[in-house]
């Protein structure tokens, strides 16, 4: 089969991981294969995404590239790779590479073939700009440290936030020693050369396709963060693939993922335990109502005063940020909020704001009332 359409065909199949990137450029409109748009910094970043193959190994039962999946395998050369993505980024089609890959014969040849890839771009070509390499279970430690030498970020899949999770989905795999280890070793390589991956590592949750609770993916997440420095992680709805053995598997719901994002945010940016998270009794979060908002329900530091509440408590008024917290905080020193105009200025969303907090003993607007 030509290149052209092998290329079509593994473009598709890497919709299913989940990236972002780090730079400001402006949108391609073009409908070439491979070409998606991601966002940064409220832009919409074109890059090239692509798997080296759709043949694997492994027999993920929600994948579409599951080893038992009867479909046409293809496998892309490297220079097949290069020669696309340079074509479409001398013509400004894109401005960075994201490369995946089902992984063929082993773990090792697979990133082999994926470092050979970075490896002609920036040696041969000069290519200086973003590439996102994925890392596959099981890579040797080796591998790991010569990808990053050459990417701007790199990633694996932890898929579910325990080992008994990935076993429902993914028996072939060992949550420990495939995943698990290989992201300590991420971060030990990091840590001894900050030089490599500049951008970080990141992961991605398939979300719904076992029966894992959205308190446990965030329980599971927040212990990542804090022992293996991820730069952030992203939720994949699973979506039945016909011919895979969760094809009659219920779809995984676009709000339950919506909602673990801003969930995630609470932990990461704002800082939040997640037993100060609002699930129901199946440990889920509501999938109609902001969880910030439920959990700041559920506190009994409410209202604060405006012009003396630590940090702490004004990440959890609704409405407030890290940034217009900040702001508080410093003007503060100087002179005392009289008004609610003077927060709406500093970015507060106050029609969410008022019912939590006091300025100078004063409320603002009761719960009771809102």
């Amino acid at each position: 089969m030509e290149s052209l359409r092998k290329m079509q065909v593994l473009c598709d199949y890497a919709q299913y991981d989940l990236c972002d990137y780090s730079n400001d450029i402006k949108q391609s409109n073009t409908n070439l294969p491979g070409i998606y748009h991601t966002t940064s910094n409220n832009c919409k970043i074109p890059i090239f995404k692509v798997l080296m193959t759709n043949e694997c190994v492994f027999d993920c039962k929600y994948c579409i590239n599951q080893s038992k999946h009867k479909f046409t395998r293809l496998k892309l050369e490297p220079e097949e790779v290069t020669n696309v993505f340079l074509d479409y980024y001398q013509k400004k089609y894109v401005y960075g590479l994201f490369l995946s890959s089902g992984i063929i014969k082993s773990a090792n040849y697979t990133m082999e073939n994926m470092i050979e890839v970075a490896k002609i771009l920036r040696k041969d070509y000069g290519y200086n700009s973003y590439i996102h390499l994925k890392i596959v279970p099981g890579a040797s430690k080796e591998s790991i440290k010569r990808a990053m030498r050459l990417a701007n970020r790199v990633s694996i899949n932890f898929e579910s936030a325990t080992p008994d999770g990935l076993s429902e989905i993914s028996p072939t795999k060992s949550f420990k020693k495939d995943i698990l280890r290989r992201f300590k070793w991420i971060d030990s390589i990091k840590r001894k050369d900050k030089s490599l991956a500049q951008s970080g590592a990141t992961t991605q949750f398939v979300i719904g396709a076992n029966d894992e609770t959205d308190h446990e993916v965030l329980s599971s997440l927040k212990s990542f963060y804090k022992r293996l420095n991820i730069h952030r992680s992203y939720f994949s709805a699973f979506d039945p693939v016909s011919g895979t053995e969760l094809e009659s598997k219920e779809k995984c719901s676009s709000k339950r993922t919506a909602q673990l994002y801003h969930a995630e945010a609470l932990i990461k940016t704002y800082r939040f335990d997640v037993d100060e998270i609002v699930f129901n009794k199946n440990g889920l979060l509501s999938e109609d109502e902001d969880p910030k908002y439920l959990s700041a329900l559920n506190m009994n530091i409410f209202p604060v005063e405006i012009n003396s509440a630590p940090l702490h408590e004004l990440l959890r008024v609704p409405g407030i940020g890290p940034k217009s917290a900040s702001k508080i905080i410093n003007i503060r020193k100087k002179m005392p909020f009289k008004t609610i105009n003077e927060l709406k200025k500093l970015g507060v969303v106050v029609s969410r704001a008022e019912p939590f907090i006091k300025l100078k003993g004063s409320f603002q607007t009761s719960l009771t009332n809102f």
